[in-house]
């Protein structure tokens, strides 16, 4: 009999992806600007540290919530001792009101149906938890994030299934597309449990229009089956057009106290608006209580530190630091991302016009040595080892088109960015003129030939008897 289990000694896990493998060789050798100016860039990890400074000072000009005091007492025994699983409800608050904020205000959120989680990652993981069982699948649009072949099937057994979306349009959501994957998913007798979408999404840096929330909720609808909305990107929107949230769409729809309204449920997280993902602030928001009961139970393998509440509490519910936050963070969002797109330009590459994140969906496919996966692969091992970039390939995220890469833009300085940039477009250049010569000897080889091969009839005719 195994002492173990067969999930103790399974070989996947869903990090063994290019994602995951290109963080692995930037933490052998990471760049630094003094002690290892040649090593690699890392511009695969969608972090936000643009706005770092603004929660410094915060922390500067209000050291009680730090030193965890109230009204001037110490209350670190207060929260050093076991607090409720369910929240601190200061704290709950203030993530509500913070959620509308970032929304401008047009839909609102119920504190009582909010359930904290350790991060996005373990908010997803227990939705599958209560939404599916081992076997079931749910539907995800392409390209989608690599962490979610991880989170949302390791421990569940929950199947994904793709929805696959083009290029020709965008990558947006379509009817047609929605329904193939359903089938398929019938096809090899999953039974479809919902459709999970990140909006804004991640890896496009795109927010998914009303059309398409539109289309999401009918096709839950009919199909009687949950959507989860993972908008950990909500504060990140840039430019226009602004986010949309599914939570805005349903109430628009007004269809309260029906099944559709109970089978709508958003993912949240502070990792990516404040750029605290050490903290692990995740929030899961669901209109079903059942669910809401649910998810809290299952919470408690997973809790965010009484500590981290209170320091958060009193940070989100200074109104008038959140809304300097939010502008300021996006107008830097704004201003990296368009440095990045510059520098793209440069080196004669383009990608996906892009309004929120923390990155940009890029076309590298011109410089594919062929329309495959094995040459995408090929292309980000050189870029990787020989240009010392870590960017994520396009067959991480399962896009069906080879050669587009997620590249970050908010996790490093902007010196390094130019840097990055110089490397790029170094080897964009290289690579042209190897192309270009390579083309040039086949063309004069092909030419050679040709004379050759005149040659050879022009001495034939020449050669043979007057009739």
């Amino acid at each position: 009999m195994p002492l173990l289990s067969r999930k103790a000694t399974c070989s996947f896990h869903g990090q063994d992806s290019s994602y995951f493998l290109g963080w692995q060789e930037y933490e052998k050798n990471p760049y630094d600007e003094v002690k290892n100016p040649k090593g690699i860039i890392q511009m695969g990890l969608a972090e936000n540290q643009l706005s770092f400074d603004l929660l410094e000072s915060w922390m500067a000009k209000n050291p009680g919530a730090a030193g965890f005091e109230r009204d001037g007492q110490s209350i670190f025994r207060e929260l050093a001792l076991f607090q409720d699983y369910h929240g601190l409800p200061a704290f709950k608050k203030a993530l509500v009101d913070f959620m509308a904020e970032i929304r401008g205000n047009k839909v609102t959120f119920d504190p009582n149906h909010i359930v904290l989680t350790a991060g996005a990652t373990s908010a997803n993981e227990t939705l599958m938890f209560c939404l599916a069982e081992q076997g079931d699948a749910f539907l995800l649009p392409t390209p989608y994030y690599p962490g979610f072949d991880r989170d949302l099937k390791w421990r569940t057994g929950v199947e994904i299934v793709p929805i696959h979306c083009t290029s020709s349009n965008r990558f947006q959501i379509t009817a047609s597309a929605l329904e193939v994957a359903y089938q398929q998913a019938q096809k090899v007798k999953l039974r479809v449990k919902g459709v999970l979408v990140t909006n804004p999404s991640n890896p496009l840096g795109t927010t998914m229009t009303r059309d398409e929330l539109d289309l999401l909720i009918n096709f839950i609808a009919d199909k009687e089956i949950h959507l989860i909305s993972d908008e950990i990107y909500s504060g990140t929107v840039f430019s226009s057009p602004a986010f949309v949230s599914i939570m805005e769409v349903l109430k628009d729809r007004n269809p309260k106290n029906t099944e559709v309204w109970d089978r709508v449920h958003v993912v949240y997280s502070l990792s990516k608006d404040l750029g605290l993902p050490g903290f692990r602030v995740g929030v899961i928001y669901s209109n079903d209580s059942i669910i809401v009961a649910a998810a809290t139970k299952m919470s408690s393998f997973g809790l965010v530190s009484s500590q981290t509440q209170y320091l958060l509490s009193a940070m989100l519910s200074d109104k008038k630091f959140t809304k300097e936050y939010i502008s300021k963070n996006h107008k830097r969002l704004q201003k990296r991302q368009s440095k990045l797109v510059s520098g793209l330009e440069k080196a004669s590459i383009g990608c996906l016009k892009s309004n929120a994140g923390l990155f940009c969906w890029v076309d590298m496919r011109h410089l594919l040595s062929s329309n495959t996966f094995e040459a995408e692969m090929e292309l980000w091992k050189r870029i990787v080892y020989d240009v010392k970039l870590n960017i994520s390939p396009g067959s991480s995220c399962h896009c069906t088109e080879p050669g587009w890469f997620r590249v970050c833009f908010a996790d490093m300085s902007e010196d390094t960015l130019k840097l990055a940039m110089q490397r790029l477009k170094s080897f964009v250049s290289s690579t042209t003129i190897n192309n270009r010569s390579h083309q040039d000897l086949k063309n004069s080889r092909r030419k050679l030939r040709t004379e050759w091969v005149f040659g050879l009839s022009f001495l034939s005719l020449n050669d043979r008897e007057p009739d």
